[in-house]
């Protein structure tokens, strides 16, 4: 009783190490774009033979890395609409999105560097955890009345594409925030249910 059987153990270990490489080649990517993969598995404390099973070359552990950092972004949405009006929800989600996109330019540029997908791009090898992400924003927006009727997924990863054109060297703050406003004011356009302004709203919305 208790006991894993050494099937189980076998793979939970596997996690582990997937993980720990997974967390390590994060960091050194971000870091720099040309991280040696050698560099990698020592800081993550595996052998060279467990971290090639787990990775076969460097274009399979960058699009992994990217993927599970995609997932962590897409999970953001959910915690806001839980503690925020939807338009909000939505906005601030917007906000988080680019604070990743540049955020992890090194990692986006150790993409460029490691494949020659045509899709080697933040808004494409996220498509799937963003895709469901956004259709779960827009839906809470569209029941609320915040948002004009029949926005797309795709209508929206269209409008904040963008983003993936910042240079994130420069005033990119200032940048993302006008474009994403500009989005947002368009979402809002022809709203059904169209909430006050802030300032129309007062201290109640703050």
């Amino acid at each position: 009783m208790g006991h894993d059987k050494p099937g189980t153990r076998l793979r939970s270990d596997a996690q582990r190490n997937r993980e720990r490489i997974l967390e390590v080649a994060l960091a050194e990517l971000t870091h720099a774009a040309d991280a040696p993969l050698s560099a990698i598995a020592k800081k993550a404390g595996v052998g060279q033979g467990t971290f090639y099973r787990h990775f076969p070359n460097r274009e399979a552990l960058v699009l992994q890395v990217y993927r599970y950092e995609m997932q962590q972004v897409a999970a953001a949405a959910e915690q806001l609409l839980c503690t925020r009006p939807p338009d909000r929800a939505l906005r601030e989600w917007m906000d988080r999105l680019a604070q990743y996109a540049m955020a992890k330019a090194g990692l986006a540029e150790a993409l460029r560097t490691a494949t020659t997908n045509p899709r080697g791009t933040l808004a494409g090898l996220g498509h799937g955890p963003l895709t469901e992400a956004v259709t779960c924003l827009l839906a809470a927006n569209e029941r609320a009345g915040t948002i004009r009727s029949g926005v797309t997924p795709q209508d929206f990863l269209l409008a904040i594409s963008g983003l993936w054109q910042i240079d994130p060297h420069d005033d990119w703050q200032a940048r993302a925030g006008r474009l994403l406003d500009l989005v947002m004011d368009g979402l809002r356009a022809g709203a059904p249910g169209r909430p006050a302004t802030d300032d129309e709203a007062g201290p109640s919305r703050h």
